[in-house]
């Protein structure tokens, strides 16, 4: 336990609480710039199994603030999960690291609640995602902590279920926060105050440490030297259909989009109806003159001007454009 001599010092962890947090499971969805933070935090705070989700691949603008990432990773087009996986094997051996290139609405990702897990991340960019998260967390009884950030604005709330508010409870009220991190940037340093906070609440959760878990929600602004904590308690909806008395986990009832407009991004995603041999693939596209690039996971090529990414899974990004109509026409003519 040399190791973490230094966590187990801290006599709110201790021997004790270093082992409890040796034999949890924590998933991480999102695994940009708040998930790459809290991951490398937990992984060297000795978690026993880390689960990370995420749907995207390591683009330069990413090297700024997500900090498992290098430049070769950017080169390569790596997913993020499989590029965050081999950071974090590098840093700790001793984690159970798992790594699923998907989106949070597919079905293999129901089946990691299924299995147990002890805490949830939020390390989304995106309302929708995190109504499943919350509802999946409210179903199967798991804490889960929000956070976000954009410019120099952060927030994060951990959300027990019984307890305290969940995310449906909580969105109405919430300050706003409607711009992103593609239109008016952010500064690394709201990252990592934002995944501080949300990974002190995971540690004292996996120490079950109740009475320190924080009952406010947490709102700042680094440029702005502004820090609030807000009391939500009262903001807890018994008709809430998340967790209130007559649930029906309306984000687990609805389907799965087939195109739709990422959050903040000229990107629209597509759901092929299979999954993509990517090798003949870019085979058949070297051969028509096109300049492509693949590995095991993606392959990204450009078609009439348009940067576009097709994941083994049958997912594809569609770059440079919002227009569902005109991305459609691009899938149809290469792929459909």
């Amino acid at each position: 336990m040399e190791r973490y001599s230094r966590q187990i010092l801290f006599s709110p962890i201790g021997e004790e609480g270093q082992k409890k947090i040796r034999s949890k499971h924590v998933l991480i969805v999102g695994i940009g710039a708040l998930g790459s933070a809290n991951a490398e935090l937990l992984t060297r705070a000795g978690v026993g199994k880390l689960t990370i989700v995420d749907r995207d691949y390591v683009d330069w603008t990413n090297l700024q603030r997500q900090t498992l990432y290098c430049e070769q990773d950017a080169e390569s087009g790596l997913p993020k999960a499989i590029a965050a996986k081999q950071r974090l094997e590098a840093i700790n051996h001793d984690v159970e690291i798992r790594a699923f290139v998907m989106d949070a609405d597919d079905e293999p990702f129901v089946s990691i609640f299924e299995q147990g897990v002890d805490v949830v991340i939020d390390g989304t960019d995106n309302f929708e995602t995190r109504f499943l998260i919350n509802d999946l967390a409210q179903k199967y009884n798991v804490p889960w902590i929000y956070g976000a950030c954009v410019g120099s604005y952060g927030l994060s709330f951990a959300m027990i279920p019984g307890k305290t508010p969940c995310f449906r409870c909580l969105v109405h009220h919430l300050p706003s926060y409607h711009m992103t991190c593609d239109n008016i940037g952010i500064i690394a340093p709201t990252v990592q105050m934002v995944a501080s906070y949300q990974t002190a609440e995971a540690l004292k959760i996996l120490v079950e440490d109740e009475r320190a878990i924080r009952d406010s929600l947490v709102v700042f602004d680094l440029w702005k030297n502004e820090h609030r904590f807000l009391k939500v308690n009262k903001l807890k909806n018994k008709q809430c259909p998340s967790c209130g008395e007559h649930r029906s986990y309306p984000s687990l009832q609805e389907p799965k989009a087939k195109m739709a407009v990422l959050c903040g991004r000229e990107t629209v995603q597509i759901r092929h109806p299979h999954s993509f041999d990517l090798k003949e693939m870019a085979q058949q596209i070297k051969a028509s003159g096109q300049k492509v690039q693949y590995n095991d996971y993606l392959m990204i090529t450009e078609l009439e001007g348009h940067r576009t990414v097709l994941f083994a899974d049958g997912r594809m990004l569609i770059h440079g454009t919002k227009d569902l109509m005109d991305a459609r026409s691009l899938y149809q003519k290469y792929f459909a």
